[in-house]
């Protein structure tokens, strides 16, 4: 898969102004995510490996328990996922990932984004199928054929293991985040993963020169305002 991962999955700004939207992004999700599965993360491991990713960006424990009670409750919004798709600056490819209460609206913020960077929103699939959609998770160790032979064992399709300066990194199809994060703490115990989540990963990358850098530094920044964008993948190399 190569280390390139690290890089494709775009943050929201690291300043204290964007906290309020890491929040709300944090937030969001973890509603969806209970109220499709449960609110009990014991039952719900795809729930369970958000609120920790949650817990490690620092999102305030109310934050997190308001969402579960809302989960747990009845009406409240109607969140659905809105998957986008389109060429950037330089011609690199881009999936931006929503989760939205009216898919218009967030369909001309998105598409906006894309027509002032001078970039062309696509349609479902242009650019996906360039992508492996997978499981990642990453985690201090060495013994690759120890965690290998527990993935065999809980009969997880795995895709791929990295070993590098004490840290491993396993890849395994999306469809089996939940099956791969529980064969990992059943094999080992409570593992503090570094990294734990379903990413879009390239399958090669577009170099980025000239106008091109700023220009798509732009879309990055105007994509990440919209509240309803969750993640943005790229295979743009700057």
């Amino acid at each position: 898969m190569g280390r390139a991962f690290q890089n494709r999955k775009e943050s929201m700004a690291k300043t204290a102004d964007a906290k309020t939207k890491v929040y709300s992004k944090y937030g969001r999700e973890i509603y969806v995510c209970a109220k499709a599965g449960g609110t009990d993360p014991a039952s719900n491991l795809t729930l369970r490996g958000l609120i920790d990713r949650a817990k490690k960006d620092q999102v305030p424990s109310h934050v997190i328990d308001k969402a579960l009670d809302k989960a747990a409750g009845t009406g409240g919004e109607d969140f659905s996922p809105a998957r986008y798709e389109g060429f950037g600056p330089g011609s690199c490819m881009v999936i931006v990932e929503c989760l939205t209460d009216n898919p218009n609206r967030t369909f001309g913020d998105v598409r906006g984004c894309f027509t002032k960077t001078k970039s062309k929103i696509g349609t479902p699939g242009s650019v996906s199928h360039l992508f492996d959609h997978c499981a990642v998770f990453a985690f201090a160790g060495n013994d690759e054929d120890a965690v290998l032979e527990a993935l065999m064992d809980a009969d997880v399709d795995v895709t791929d293991i990295e070993n590098e300066a004490g840290r491993l990194t396993v890849f395994a199809p999306h469809t089996e985040y939940a099956k791969t994060r529980q064969a990992l703490i059943d094999a080992f115990g409570e593992v503090d993963f570094e990294i734990d989540e379903i990413q879009f990963l390239p399958q090669t990358t577009t170099p980025l020169e000239g106008d091109d850098v700023a220009m798509f530094e732009k879309l990055l920044d105007l994509l990440n305002d919209l509240d309803d964008v969750q993640n943005v993948y790229h295979n743009a190399e700057v």
